[in-house]
């Protein structure tokens, strides 16, 4: 059984030889990982390791963006200034500026860097796409409602807003939505089924609760999340739906408009047991991630490595379906190449 074939078996509940090992990781571990097994790119790195990797496909946007302002290393296709700084061995993406900071609602649709759909590089999207669908699962492209606002207006004001400003908010969404949605019309049309399922990311949740109460949830976004996973579901993909953090009093909502797949189950938050989660929740959801990438991972040794993907597996992976076992969200630099070995020798290794 190839790695898509696992993958997708999970996916429509069907038997595997084994439950799939997927990884995420910085560019720096990517880099590790690279010159340890002597890989010329990330197809061949993923094919050595004996992975079952969800290759990403975004088509890259190729339309007019804001200019860049001093000391900026880039410019998202939203406009958003972003600069690179040094966290740890890491370096990271952080907003400098936030072009909806001060802007009126009356002002919305004049924002002149609005994605156009028509801008993005489909074609290349599809040359990927063919690459690795044969072999690997795929998963793209990434859409969010609520990061992508809290990009554009800064997360205190978006917090607020939900409360104090929900005209400009919906306005600011719909926006948000359409572009999106258009994008994905196009993307669909050109790689035909070789895409396997979306990737909505949309952080819901802090370490400890939600960011917002579920009530403010249905007002805001769950009828766009309904729309999309319609929209999605209509093409026959799958809907991937990534939220950090203690998300549990939303996965009953999340079930409802029509999610497939939960990522990345961080169970170190409250209310994110794994066993738990399965026994409520596994008959409607495919579970991705879990494997603790904020002190295992990074800070421990092989053995305790080993205790937590088998951890995982048991829970998650009960009855060897309903699970995709991955790191919980990108591995950071610094962890060795040792202890990424051994969660991914350990699900190589484990059967029921």
């Amino acid at each position: 059984m190839n790695s898509k074939k696992r993958v997708l078996n999970i996916l429509n509940r069907k038997p595997v030889d084994r439950i799939p090992i997927d990884i995420w990781h910085t560019a720096e571990v990517y880099q590790d990982l690279a010159k340890y097994f002597n890989a010329e790119d990330d197809f061949d790195l993923y094919k050595k390791m004996g992975i079952d990797k969800w290759f990403w496909i975004n088509p890259v946007y190729e339309g007019e963006i804001a200019p860049l302002v001093e000391n900026a290393a880039m410019v998202t296709q939203w406009g958003v200034q972003m600069r690179m700084v040094k966290s740890g061995l890491s370096m990271y993406g952080e907003r400098m500026s936030c072009p909806f900071e001060d802007c009126a609602l009356e002002n919305i649709d004049d924002y002149p860097y609005w994605p156009d759909p028509e801008k993005f590089n489909y074609s290349a999207a599809a040359q990927i796409t063919e690459k690795v669908t044969n072999n690997f699962a795929t998963l793209g492209p990434w859409v969010s409602f609520y990061e992508i606002y809290c990009s554009m207006r800064g997360l205190e004001n978006s917090m607020m807003d939900l409360a104090l400003k929900p005209k400009f908010v919906n306005a600011a969404l719909d926006k948000i939505e359409n572009a999106q949605t258009e994008m994905m019309k196009k993307l669909f049309e050109v790689t035909g089924d070789s895409i396997d399922a979306v990737f909505i990311s949309d952080d819901m949740g802090s370490q400890i609760s939600l960011l917002m109460s579920p009530d403010m949830w249905d007002k805001f976004f769950k009828p766009r999340m309904k729309r999309w996973c319609d929209f999605i579901h209509s093409y026959g993909k799958k809907v991937f739906y990534h939220s950090d953090g203690a998300v549990e009093p939303l996965i009953p909502r999340l079930i409802e408009v029509g999610i497939d797949i939960l990522n990345p189950i961080q169970h170190i938050c409250p209310g994110m047991d794994m066993a738990e989660l399965k026994e409520k929740y596994g008959k409607n959801l495919i579970f991705h991630g879990a494997v603790d990438t904020q002190d295992v991972l990074p800070f421990r040794g092989p053995e305790e490595v080993k205790k937590e993907t088998l951890d995982c597996l048991q829970s998650l992976g009960k009855n060897m379906e309903g699970y995709v076992c991955c790191s919980c969200h990108n591995i950071q630099a610094g962890t060795s190449v040792e202890n990424i070995l051994a969660m991914v020798e350990t699900v190589k290794n484990y059967s029921e």
